[in-house]
């Protein structure tokens, strides 16, 4: 999957209303205290990749649950190379493997060393590649928990195994951007500038008037507008007539491509 100038503003978009779960925000901050403690650890595979520590960091975090004595790949112990997808990892040296070389490897593997963007959207673009595009691809109205887990972003939806989806499934696993966005808090997360976006032809708003397609975006619209006194909205991810309404109750405006507001 490219990413877009859509891609980007969708990113930018939930990264900057990202709020971390009251019930959850202790688990978080464990995790960054872990994190910061082996912060030298991650900056000398970073060093090397060429990339920031902190992105290590989450990777670490998902798949490995911070533990050194596993590869960062996919979570698989260092006494052996990779079993689980990607196999066969590192396909040099012998085991046991340290955590750095193991790190390295898997870094390389998805290209982290030839990616120079570290944005905010660059960032959460190489993020959710990692874990795969699958639920963007064919499960748009649910955000990948592997970023937004824990986060007013999500809820419930998550596969269960290779290619088998749940809706009622809840992931128990913090995700990436989330942390991120309470590390970038606490100024332990600095991201590259973005670049000026301005003179591209492609500016359509993000949330738009379309009752026949359905969206995560539309969904998360809905939920926010049930937040404000006396609008009340049916949350279906289809941004029709009522969707429009209760927007221009909120903000004075109708839907982007809402007939009614020309």
């Amino acid at each position: 999957m490219k990413l877009t100038d859509r891609l980007r503003s969708d990113y930018r978009r939930l990264f900057d209303t990202c709020i971390v779960r009251d019930n959850r925000a202790a688990e978080v901050e464990s995790a960054i205290r872990t994190m910061t403690s082996n912060l030298q650890r991650y900056q000398r595979v970073a060093d090397v990749i060429e990339m920031p520590w902190f992105v290590i960091a989450v990777i670490h975090l998902m798949e490995a649950s911070l533990q050194f004595d596993r590869h960062l790949h996919n979570g698989d112990p260092l006494t052996e190379r990779t079993t689980h997808v990607p196999s066969g990892r590192p396909r040099t040296g012998s085991p046991p493997f340290t955590w750095e070389e193991s790190a390295a490897d898997a870094l390389r593997l998805e290209r982290m060393d030839r990616w120079s963007d570290w944005s905010v959207p660059g960032t959460l673009y190489k993020l959710e590649g990692y874990n795969g595009w699958g639920y963007r691809k064919y499960h748009p109205e649910v955000l990948s928990p592997y970023l937004w887990s824990y986060s007013n972003h999500y809820a419930r939806g998550k596969y269960v195994a290779d290619g088998t989806f749940s809706n009622t499934a809840v992931s128990r696993q913090m995700g990436a951007a989330v942390v991120l966005r309470r590390m970038a808090e606490k100024n332990l997360a600095v991201f590259d500038p973005e670049q000026d976006l301005s003179s591209t032809e492609d500016r359509i708003p993000l949330l738009r008037y379309d009752p026949t397609e359905k969206s995560g975006q539309a969904g998360a619209l809905q939920e926010f507008l049930n937040t404000l006194p006396g609008i009340y909205v049916k949350v279906d991810g289809y941004a029709g007539d009522k969707t429009s309404d209760a927007f221009k109750r909120a903000t004075g405006y109708y839907l982007h491509g809402d007939a009614r507001s020309d």
